[in-house]
């Protein structure tokens, strides 16, 4: 017997959201990389969620997870600066710098911290509300 149906989807959330921090964590740590492995400025990376019906034996009502769906690099063009001093400037001293805007990542890093913080609080709730159902039960 499933005593907390919903948490299966607030816990798929949770490792969702936590891969979103996860991406945009990487992203800003690389927000001047100018040369990755490959040679090239690094791509800001993407997180695409997708959302799946549970198909529990004993589970009759329509309940979705989410998960990860892709991590795709953004494929937009990076600023390009003057400095000739740089290690990766080209031939007329300009650099080529990643597509990583700062400040959307910061919205970013918010917004799934806030999404984070919201499914964890209904984790608690849901556990809450079965320890009183259990305390009525005896």
């Amino acid at each position: 017997m499933d005593l907390i149906p919903g948490i299966e989807a607030t816990a798929s959330a949770l490792g969702a959201q936590r891969t979103r921090l996860d991406i945009i964590a990487q992203n800003i740590a690389n927000a001047h990389t100018t040369r990755g492995p490959d040679g090239q400025p690094y791509q800001r990376q993407t997180v695409s969620f997708e959302s799946e019906l549970l198909q529990q034996a004993g589970f009759t009502g329509p309940l979705h997870t989410v998960r990860v769906g892709a991590v795709a690099a953004d494929k937009s063009p990076g600023e390009r600066v003057y400095d000739p001093q740089h290690p990766d400037a080209d031939a007329g001293g300009m650099v080529t710098m990643p597509n990583v805007n700062l400040a959307y990542e910061m919205v970013d890093l918010i917004t799934a911290s806030r999404a984070y913080e919201a499914n964890l609080s209904v984790a608690k709730n849901s556990r809450q509300m079965a320890l009183k159902a259990l305390e009525i039960g005896r």
